[in-house]
C-alpha cells in the first residue's frame, strides 16, 4: 500500500473519479495508482473529449482527470461543457506531458480546478485528487506566479484584464473585508496566510472565502485567482 494511501481517512465519502485520455495504457496507470486508495473509486474511462462529456454526465464523478490533447473534442472543450453544467458539476483536474502556458490559462479559463503534469509523483496525483474533492482549488505557487506574471505582460494570453457589467454587479455585492479577501486568494494565499495577514481566525477567512466565491459564481480558488486578474481587481505588483 502506498504512502497516500496509508494517509487516508478512515471514514467519509469515497470519491468518484473518470479517467480521460486518448492512451490505453496512462488511462490504465492511473487506474492502478487509483484503486490502491481506499478512498477512491474509478467509475469510467473516456478515450475521447465527447465521450468523457457523456460518461461525466451519465456516471456523475466527483472528480475528472482530462488530458488535453485527446482526437475530435480535446480536454479544454470537454471542460467547459461539463463545467456549464452548473452546481453539482465534477471538479476537473487537468492533467498533460505539456508545460505550456497557453495550455494553462486556457484550462482555467474553461474551468478547471487544477492543473497537473504527468511527470508528477503517484502520491501528488492522489492527493490532488482528495484536494478537489473537497472543494478546494490546486494552485501551486510557481503557477500561480506564471498566472500574475502573464497578467504584467500585455499581449500574453492572460494579459488584457477586462471587467463586464455581470463582474462589475457580482463585485458591488463584496463587503470591504471579503475584496480584501480576495485580492489575498490572488496573491495564491492559503487561509492560514489570510488569517494572519487581516488577523482573524481561520474558520472566519474560510466563512469568508466561501461567501466570495458564492457572490461571484467561482467554483474555487483557482477560479478567484483568475477573476481577480481577468477583472483588473488587482494588478501585478499592486
Amino acid at each position: 500500500m502506498s504512502a497516500a494511501a496509508q494517509q487516508a481517512p478512515d471514514t467519509g465519502p469515497t470519491v468518484r473519479v473518470l479517467l480521460a485520455d486518448d492512451q490505453h495504457l496512462v488511462r490504465t496507470g492511473f487506474r492502478v495508482i487509483l484503486e490502491v486508495e481506499d478512498d477512491i473509486e474509478v467509475v469510467g474511462e473516456a478515450a475521447d473529449g465527447e465521450r468523457a462529456v457523456i460518461m461525466t454526465r451519465a456516471t456523475r464523478p466527483d472528480v475528472v482527470l482530462m488530458d488535453v490533447e485527446m482526437p475530435g473534442m480535446d480536454g479544454l472543450e470537454a471542460t467547459r461543457q461539463i463545467v456549464a453544467d452548473g452546481p453539482g458539476a465534477p471538479a476537473v483536474l487537468i492533467l498533460t506531458t505539456f508545460d505550456r502556458d497557453d495550455y494553462l490559462f486556457a484550462a482555467l479559463r474553461a474551468g478547471a480546478s487544477g492543473f497537473l503534469l504527468k511527470n508528477g509523483t503517484p502520491e501528488e496525483l492522489v492527493e490532488a485528487i482528495r484536494v478537489l474533492a473537497r472543494g478546494d482549488g490546486l494552485l501551486a505557487p510557481e503557477i500561480t506566479r506564471r498566472v500574475i506574471s502573464s497578467f504584467a505582460r500585455p499581449g500574453d494570453p492572460a494579459g488584457t484584464a477586462h471587467r463586464g457589467p455581470d463582474a462589475e454587479a457580482a463585485l458591488a455585492e463584496l463587503t470591504p473585508r471579503e475584496r480584501e479577501v480576495l485580492m489575498l486568494l490572488a496573491a495564491g494565499s492559503s487561509n492560514a496566510e489570510i488569517a494572519s495577514a487581516i488577523h482573524l481566525g481561520e474558520a472566519t477567512v474560510k466563512t469568508h472565502v466561501s461567501r466570495v466565491l458564492a457572490k461571484l459564481g467561482l467554483r474555487d480558488r483557482v477560479q478567484a485567482v483568475v477573476f481577480a486578474y481577468e477583472n483588473g481587481v488587482v494588478r501585478p505588483g499592486g
